[in-house]
């Protein structure tokens, strides 16, 4: 059974920064790209970011290109997303995803597994 928990979020002032983490149980967390999305209140859920297999490939939505960074250590079978430069338009529940192959996707049918979400609420 694989579960994901991320931690992180918060409430921060427009042009701060936070550091979402998601850590995975479960085996070959090495083996398979993960991403992170994000919903706000009454919108779709949107691609932030993904990262394949080994970390060497990442991509990011337009919207948070230049301010957030995705990468992961797979020894601690974590991944994590710092967000910088962060804006009001960025507050949303923040959710990161495991996929059933190695590389990378950009929606979320392309994940099997999600976590619980995290709350990240940025304020003018």
């Amino acid at each position: 059974q694989v579960q994901l928990v991320e931690s992180g979020g918060g409430l921060v002032q427009a042009g701060g920064s936070l550091r979402l983490s998601c850590v995975a149980s479960g085996r070959s967390f090495g083996s398979y790209a993960m991403g992170w999305f994000r919903q706000a209140p009454g919108k779709e859920r949107e691609f932030v970011a993904t990262i394949d297999w080994s970390g060497a490939g990442t991509d990011y939505a337009d919207s948070v290109k230049g301010r957030f960074t995705i990468s992961r250590d797979n020894v601690k079978n974590t991944v994590y997303l710092q967000m910088d430069s962060l804006k009001p338009e960025d507050t949303a529940v923040y959710y990161c995803a495991r996929r059933s192959g190695s590389s990378r996707a950009y929606t979320p049918l392309g994940y099997t597994y999600w976590g619980q979400g995290t709350q990240v609420t940025v304020s003018s």
